[in-house]
């Protein structure tokens, strides 16, 4: 039972990560005013962050806390790169607009990176309390 369990996490958290990261990859070209709104970057920081702890304390694996954080990381690098139709989504264009996408990715991979390492320096069971259990020194 504790195997459909983690799957249910494991899809839970793949899904969510692969919407999150798509719609945060659709927004990096908005502008207001011709003025470029960074929320792609907020929003990748605030994600990975939030989702691999979720991923964790919900499933309580840490190989389905790591899964949101290798899922954005795919994604996102693979719409850095150019498809064999000629697509490509992170394009290099003037000099903001590479500003904005390079510090997405950097945002982005930090953010994961310090999510799974929380993620995985988490003790899944506590250590037993030191002492006699007594309640106090005699």
């Amino acid at each position: 039972m504790r195997g459909l369990q983690l799957l249910g996490w494991a899809v839970a958290a793949v899904a969510v990560a692969a919407w999150l990261t798509l719609v945060e990859v659709f927004w990096l070209p908005w502008r207001v005013g011709g003025v470029p709104v960074p929320v792609s970057q907020l929003a990748a920081v605030a994600g990975n962050l939030l989702l691999v702890g979720a991923a964790r304390r919900l499933s309580g694996s840490r190989l389905v806390a790591v899964l949101p954080a290798v899922v954005w990381l795919v994604i996102a690098v693979g719409a850095a790169m150019r498809r064999p139709e000629g697509d490509l989504l992170l394009t290099g264009g003037d000099a903001v607009t590479s500003t904005l996408n390079l510090g997405f990715l950097l945002l982005g991979v930090v953010a994961a990176a310090f999510a799974v390492g929380r993620a995985l320096g988490t003790p899944t069971v506590r250590p037993p309390a030191a002492g006699s259990g007594s309640g106090g020194a005699r």
